[in-house]
């Protein structure tokens, strides 16, 4: 385990994609609990492509044309409902204050937005391969794998406790919500069309 792989997991991580996205609204939403649950929900969908790239299950991913347009377009259509859902404010998908959604729901979703990117699993086969000197074994795979599961954790867990702190400020401010759930609606059409433009 060296400090590049840490190095470069965290910068991976750190980068807004759907997790964070999630993560941030559903904090905003519902506070540093669902904030936690979305992390949870974000980092089984990442051990589970984690899981499948070791498996080598991504390589059949890739050369089944079909296979992967079917996950990319479900994942797209998902996200694309997302963004209506944010900005329209419609149910656990509200980043206005309100009962907390049931934090199987939460996980759930953060679950199956992440799971629906086919992209994941064809990138920890190309990402985790750099960092396993000649004549390393699965020994060191699944603990590369398990140390980015945990990376990405934390980071979620992070992003998380970055909204909660300044959550109070923007409820307060019907002009920051309203401009917030633009921005989050956007993000997840943004990420909808950057998959929908990807490629195996």
């Amino acid at each position: 385990m060296s400090w590049d792989y840490l190095l470069t997991a965290f910068v991976v991580c750190v980068a807004p994609g759907i997790g964070v996205i999630y993560t941030l609204s559903m904090t905003l939403g519902g506070g540093m609990r669902a904030g936690l649950w979305a992390s949870v929900g974000c980092t089984i969908a990442t051990i589970f492509h984690m899981c499948v790239a070791l498996a080598g299950l991504a390589a059949i991913l890739h050369s089944s044309a079909v296979l992967f347009q079917a996950l990319k377009f479900a994942g797209v259509l998902y996200l694309l409902w997302m963004a209506w859902a944010v900005l329209k404010d419609r149910g656990s998908m509200s980043v206005t204050p309100s009962a907390p959604a049931p934090a199987g729901k939460i996980v759930w979703r953060g679950i199956l937005l992440n799971l629906l990117n086919p992209k994941l699993p064809l990138f920890f086969m190309a990402f985790i391969p750099q960092f396993m000197p000649a004549g390393s074994g699965m020994p060191l795979l699944i603990e590369l794998g398990s140390v980015f599961s945990l990376v990405t954790f934390l980071t979620f867990i992070g992003y998380a406790a970055l909204a909660a702190t300044g959550r109070e400020a923007l409820l307060a401010s019907e002009m920051a919500m309203r401009w917030m759930r633009r921005v989050f609606a956007a993000s997840f059409a943004a990420l909808g069309f950057k998959l929908a433009m990807a490629r195996a």
